[in-house]
């Protein structure tokens, strides 16, 4: 009997030609008709190439080289904020941009301008970003010439061993040789989440006054050499003066709008918002929007300032706007379609800002990947519940609100509320891979482990991809890379040689073929040594990078908000004596699965049962399994990690055990590094420079993602593949932060009224089970394969790809395939 297909809410709308650029309820549409008109013009083109940024802050950096970097980089801001062009669209009621009101990215000279000369043509050739032919030249002309010899990037280059820095870029210095890959060169600083709450509470005028009476009080005669604090506190002065003009450059202007406008509710909406800039941010938020207005010019401003990794974190926006939605609430001054209006109104704000995060290392950042972090849920700082009516509200938002803005993730824990997680499996369902879940249960533990109190650790945040953050707490600033795992693996049986950019070399250190090895554990010995020696690089990129940036990179308004910078009088990215100066995950390690379940099919091919010699294996691999399908498929048919497989776990636990020990070994000069498993998309980028792997995966097909178990080979259901990840985790140090899992379910599995209660059992297990990250991608397997055989029906597809959501018609074939063959789980 023919079973009907289910459809998700998504799926529904798009089949049914439903699914356009606007709310997707009838209710949210009716109510919220600005927002659908703020909504429909997002992506009608393709983001466009601001260059004002740019050209403001070299013009600025041109006139103060004899300043310190601190003061440079805070005078460089006031001409930004100062000059840059302001303009409010129609219908906005949050106002505030980096450049044009439309989709747009901008760009940082200071970091990567060398590669400005000729990557502006690049990626305008390809079509994913527009850039005028009139702005090209302008940077050619008046901005390239400045910063070339002077960005961090180049200094940072320059400090590197010629080995390590082969490893990493191979001959392209913006590129990725696929062994190793650098986030350096597209960020200035690791993710970030600011302290909102001290804007909101304090103002700019606040933080200033604080600032001057520490500069005023300085005895520069005292033997602490107080005098070199006087910059630091001079910029911060500097950075508040600017934001609140900027906020009355927006003042002014709606004035003047005001005055013009002929439609009388317009004229009280620009009247309204001229006097909330007037307000805000120079003073404490005394209202929702006046809340909400302050936090976006704090986030315009940091985004001005540099680029972080994944964007500026929104941080828990439940908590800190929770206070001003109440007691709006209780005042009979706002409803909840008028809150909704407002924060939807924020997500267009943000969809509005695109980072340009090309480089010539294109592939390991497809499909316009955005993190701005939106945390809702969890705990307070005293250990109770911390869900509020913010908390629904926002799902709600959510789930009606069409763009793949704002990033939203959960944090879920024992005492979470059953009505509130109902809600959030509900969104879930919906399809477009939101909300991410966070488990305070494996990360609050972490955090204290790590020298946090409880107090701070109840308080994280989200940033970045399935990073997190501690407000006024954590002070790492420096990026970090990715380490291709099964190129290790390559090298462990090949005597340390490799082929890069189409020549085989000695890449790794010297180990023997894998002939040779007559134990199983000599090759994992080998393994080990591999790994081992691109640590060893990644630790010493990281002390490069450490060097460059507290010579090169500042960041007075950053740090004009954190309370370490503020008591010890020092930007951000100089070493810190307070706080905790540990990052959140920075030695990224990509191919997890692929390497446990290529060792888990060489131990029980070769060494256990002895089907196969390692030399037919080793030909089998060179020539990419030509004329082996026969092989091919017993290695896929050995055990797999993500199937409660004791045989594979075990091996996943062991190599996670050693992958954490290597780490222990090597530090920079700010101490030690976490390991994480987050790859955005590099996992696709180093595949496709990978050959073919013992699991009988073929040569450039993307590797294992995250903490995931490669595509299709968990075929037990989603509950054994979360008891698999469990099982991966040695819990022998404590230096482990980020694990991202992706589960792919049918919808027919979440289905009706058991299939939301099933989905709630899962989380609760992935709860019980103290596991860092879920995310989850519901959809038609079918519909992807259509999508791509049929993009223009598809366009507004929303899927999962890693720690966020993308258009599934953005994303390359090759990405779009590693998605179809993740598993769609049938079964709970």
């Amino acid at each position: 009997m023919e079973v009907a297909r289910i459809l998700t809410p998504q799926e529904e709308r798009i089949i049914k030609g439903q699914e356009r650029e606007e709310l997707t309820t009838e209710e949210g549409r009716k109510k919220r008709e600005r927002v659908n008109k703020l909504v429909s013009k997002v992506r009608v083109t393709p983001p466009r190439v601001d260059i004002q940024r740019a050209l403001l802050f070299t013009e600025s950096f041109k006139e103060t080289e004899n300043l310190p970097m601190v003061l440079r980089w805070a005078k460089a801001m006031e001409n930004v904020l100062n000059n840059i062009k302001v303009a409010i669209g129609e219908d906005e009621l949050i106002v505030g941009n980096c450049g044009r009101v439309e989709r747009h990215c901008i760009l940082y000279p200071e970091l990567r301008g060398a590669w400005l000369e000729h990557g502006l043509e690049d990626i305008k050739e390809k079509g994913a970003y527009l850039v005028a032919d009139e702005d090209i030249k302008t940077v050619k002309e008046k901005i390239v010439p400045y910063w070339k010899g002077k960005t961090a990037h180049e200094m940072y280059i320059a400090l590197l061993p010629e080995a390590t820095r082969y490893a990493i870029y191979g001959s392209d210095n913006y590129g990725a040789s696929g062994v190793m890959q650098d986030n350096a060169n597209i960020n200035a600083t690791l993710n970030w989440a600011p302290d909102y709450k001290k804007v909101l509470e304090k103002g700019f005028l606040g933080i200033k006054k604080e600032a001057e009476e520490r500069l005023n009080s300085i005895d520069v005669a005292a033997p602490e050499n107080n005098y070199d604090k006087i910059p630091f506190l001079k910029a911060v002065i500097i950075v508040c003066d600017a934001m609140i003009a900027y906020a009355k450059r927006y003042a002014k202007l709606a004035k003047e709008l005001a005055a013009k406008e002929t439609n009388e509710n317009r004229k009280k909406e620009l009247e309204k918002i001229a006097e909330v800039c007037e307000w805000v941010p120079a003073n404490p938020a005394r209202n929702f929007h006046e809340a909400i207005q302050s936090q976006w010019f704090t986030q315009v401003g940091f985004r001005l300032e540099q680029p972080t990794t994944g964007v500026i974190s929104q941080g828990r926006i439940d908590q800190y706007f929770y206070p001003f939605y109440k007691k709006d609430v209780d005042e009979g001054n706002l409803d909840e379609d008028s809150a909704l209006e407002l924060l939807e109104c924020l997500w267009v704000k943000l969809a509005n800002f695109v980072p340009l995060n090309a480089t010539n290392a294109k592939s390991f950042w497809e499909g316009y990947a955005h993190f701005e972090h939106t945390m809702v849920g969890g705990q307070t700082r005293d250990g109770r519940d911390a869900t509020n009516e913010l908390s629904y509200l926002i799902i709600k938002s959510k789930k009606e609100f069409p763009l793949n803005y704002p990033d939203l993730s959960v944090r879920i824990h024992s005492k979470t509320p059953e009505p509130f997680l109902r809600e959030v499996c509900d969104l879930i369902r919906e399809g477009t891979g939101f909300p991410k879940l966070f488990n305070d249960e494996e990360i609050i533990p972490h955090l204290i482990n790590n020298g946090a109190s409880i107090e701070d650790a109840r308080d994280y945040t989200g940033a970045a991809c399935t990073e997190i953050r501690m407000p006024n707490v954590d002070t790492y600033m420096v990026v970090g890379g990715n380490i291709n795992l099964p190129a290790a693996l390559e090298m462990a049986m090949n005597d340390g040689m490799f082929t890069l950019e189409g020549k085989r070399q000695q890449l790794g250190v010297p180990t023997g073929t894998a002939e040779k090895f007559t134990t199983y554990e000599e090759l994992v010995d080998a393994f080990r040594l591999q790994v081992e020696h691109f640590m060893k690089h990644f630790f010493i990129r990281q002390s490069a990078l450490e060097i460059t940036n507290s010579k090169r990179l500042a960041a007075p308004l950053m740090s004009s908000v954190h309370d370490v910078c503020m008591r010890e009088l020092k930007d951000i990215h100089q070493p810190l004596k307070t706080g905790i100066s540990k990052d959140t995950g920075n030695i990224n390690l990509n191919g997890f699965g692929t390497v446990v379940e290529s060792l888990a099919a060489i131990k029980k091919v070769v060494y256990d049962e002895k089907r196969v010699t390692m030399s037919e294996l080793m030909e089998a691999l060179k020539n990419n399994f030509e004329g082996k399908e026969a092989l091919r498929q017993m290695l896929l048919n050995a055990p797999k990690y993500g199937n409660n497989d004791p045989y594979a776990d075990e091996i996943a636990r062991e190599i996670d055990a050693m992958l954490l020990e290597t780490a222990t070994k090597f530090k920079t000069p700010n101490g030690p590094q976490h390991i994480k498993f987050v790859p955005v998309t590099s996992h696709v980028g180093m595949g496709a420079k990978l050959g073919a792997t013992p699991n009988g995966r073929k040569a450039g097909e993307p590797l294992s993602e995250g903490i995931s178990p490669s595509q299709g080979a968990d075929t037990k259901g989603p509950l054994a593949t979360l008891i698999s990840i469990d099982n991966a985790k040695s819990r022998k140090y404590a230096n482990s932060f980020a694990r991202l899992l992706n589960i792919k379910l049918s919808p027919q599995v979440v289905a009706e009224e058991k299939g939301l209660q099933d989905l709630m059992s899962l989380v609760r297990t992935f709860c019980d089970l103290k596991l860092w990250h879920l995310q989850f991608n519901i959809v038609n397997s079918d519909i992807l394969r259509d999508a791509q055989k049929n993009p223009e029906k598809y366009r507004n597809l929303l899927v999962r790809v890693a720690g966020y959501s993308a258009y599934f018609v953005d994303l390359s074939p090759q990405l779009q395939n590693e998605i179809i063959n993740r598993t769609e789980h049938k079964l709970i």
